[in-house]
């Protein structure tokens, strides 16, 4: 009996069972697995591979969950293999090992962590330290992260195996011919061409989260195409069995470059599964290739469904493969103009739901923030990942030539997020992001009716100012702000911002930014110490602020 051909929809449907079943991660008996499979095998109906797929996709999840069992508080001591780079926290270094067969987040600090600092993914050291009691956050146990560990001793062992060699390699490349760049601007090449923002600061983080740029500094599918279309005069010299040996091999390595991230996991699953339909004759369409790398990547590791990094990086593909087309013959132009703007809507459209759960809305500002910074980073790219790698291995002077015109195209991207982060445009939620997809649908099935369209592309516009106008008026109120402190309007002080004791640096930022302040006449610290100075450091760098005083000498009520 012949196999069948799933079809578009039935990869859809595969995929969604895949994703249910893993987030249930119910125990399903192995012999109800075991009897779908058998069913399917000989019956060969779609129904029972969606059912199938679903089942195994809760007994993996299920075992998954069930071996994350909390270690053992010890004293430990050899060889640990670091899952991702090593980045400094607060004074310390921390960074996700497998130790012992398990995974764990290290910490260290003093000597060790030096030592630690210049390690990248991939290699091997020899540590001694204490597993800590407790258990680890539910966001690092998504990352089979099992506890914590405190390395009191840090040695090099080795570089790890080949591939991590060559790969630490060309990530040691790409930092070293950007010395010639500015420390911010050096962490922003880093971070759009391997998604490396480990260097990048806490205000330009903010910029681009409030831009709705952040996801330029995760690796996708664009860095993919860019990288395949860099090799593609090599790769099509080859046979067709050499060319796919060799495509696989390059996705791999640019995956272990840009460690496995969830975002680099579906960019480069549904580049092999189209090299490999490709090279077998079968090409599919994006759908279906974006539906079976979903599945496949789940049931590998059902823990990606509760990953909003990947949840984004789905949908986002989803938007545009669904959306791109319809929305650019509704949109007037040129054909470029169309397409640029369709890609950008559809992507914003689909991630939208998942950025008003995960973080409480949609930045306005992410529109015209990536039709002007987009194109610009897409050059920075495909230059990193050609000339920035071959500048490391240059002469400096011949480095600094190389990235010259870098500079400017990184500068552009920087002040882009800054001003479209200063514009303070707001924040779509839940009620203005329904009435703009509808009215938005509307307009593209009906754009024949001039009237209609018209009217619906009215209330898109007033949707799209509501929160500037909301933010603005937010901000002359007085108030708690959570994470921030407490705005009080004083006569003869002006705006002043009482510091909640459990204030951040980051998380003041960011609140302050999300309530449209953009001026502080007097800051007001709950004691002297270091974080509290920190956090009026950190908000001095983006808000006007007249003066700082701690509680003692504060302005009266």
């Amino acid at each position: 009996m012949r196999f069948p051909t799933l079809s578009e929809p039935g990869a859809v449907f595969v995929a969604f069972a895949a994703a249910a079943g893993a987030w249930l991660s119910h125990a399903v008996p192995l012999w109800v697995v075991a009897v779908s499979m058998g069913a399917f095998a000989a019956l060969r109906r779609p129904v029972l591979l969606v059912l199938t797929v679903g089942l195994l996709a809760s007994f993996l999840g299920a075992r998954a969950w069930a071996g994350m069992v909390p270690p053992t508080p010890r004293a430990v001591e050899g060889l640990a293999t670091l899952v991702d780079d090593p980045e400094r926290v607060s004074g310390a270094v921390r960074v996700e090992v497998r130790l012992d067969g398990r995974h764990f987040q290290a910490w260290s600090r003093g000597a060790p962590a030096v030592v630690l600092e210049r390690r990248l993914a991939g290699e091997r050291v020899r540590v001694a330290g204490e597993v800590l009691p407790g258990t680890a956050p539910d966001w690092l146990r998504i990352r089979h992260v099992v506890g914590m560990v405190q390395f009191d001793t840090v040695e090099l062992h080795d570089g790890g195996g080949p591939i991590s060699l060559l790969a630490n390699g060309l990530r040691r490349s790409l930092a070293r011919g950007a010395r010639s760049l500015e420390p911010e601007q050096r962490a922003l090449f880093t971070g759009l061409v391997v998604g490396d923002d480990r260097a990048q600061s806490t205000e330009t983080r903010d910029d681009f989260r409030g831009s709705g740029l952040s996801h330029l500094l995760a690796v996708s599918g664009q860095n993919v195409a860019f990288v395949l279309t860099l090799a593609a005069p090599v790769l099509e010299r080859l046979g067709l069995r050499t060319r796919w040996v060799a495509t696989i091999a390059l996705l791999m390595l640019f995956a272990t470059v840009t460690r496995f991230e969830p975002s680099v996991l579906r960019a480069t699953a549904m580049a092999g599964l189209a090299t490999t339909a490709s090279g077998l004759g079968r090409p599919a369409s994006s759908l279906r290739i974006l539906a079976l790398a979903v599945g496949a990547l789940v049931l590998v590791d059902p823990f990606l469904v509760r990953s909003v990094g990947f949840g984004l990086s789905v949908s986002a593909s989803a938007g545009i493969v669904l959306l791109r087309q319809p929305i650019a013959r509704a949109i007037p132009g040129p054909e470029w103009w169309r397409n640029a703007v369709a890609v950008i809507v559809a992507a914003q459209l689909a991630v939208a739901p998942l950025l008003i759960a995960a973080f409480g809305g949609v930045p306005v500002a992410a529109l015209p923030a990536n039709l002007l910074a987009e194109p610009v980073a897409g050059i920075v790219m495909m230059w990193g990942a050609s000339a920035g790698v071959l500048a490391g291995w240059a002469p400096t002077a011949f480095a600094d030539v190389i990235h010259a015109p870098m500079a400017i195209a990184l500068w552009w991207i920087g002040s882009v997020a800054r001003w479209t982060t200063d514009a303070r445009l707001g924040e779509i939620g839940v009620v203005g992001t329904v009435v703009a997809v509808v009215a938005g649908s509307i307009a593209v099935l009906l754009r024949r009716r001039r009237a209609l369209t018209t009217a619906c592309l009215a209330l898109i516009v007033i949707v799209l100012a509501t929160p500037a106008v909301s933010v603005r008026r937010s901000a002359n109120e007085s108030g708690r702000i959570d994470g921030a402190g407490t705005i009080r309007r004083h006569a003869a002080h002006g705006t002043v911002l009482d510091v909640s004791t459990d204030a951040y640096p980051a998380g003041a930022l960011r609140a302050l930014r999300r309530a449209g302040v953009a001026q502080l006449d007097t800051v007001v610290l709950p004691s002297d110490q270091s974080t509290m100075r920190a956090v009026v450091t950190m908000l001095g760098r983006r808000l006007d602020i007249g003066r700082v005083v701690v509680a003692a000498r504060a302005p009266p009520r």
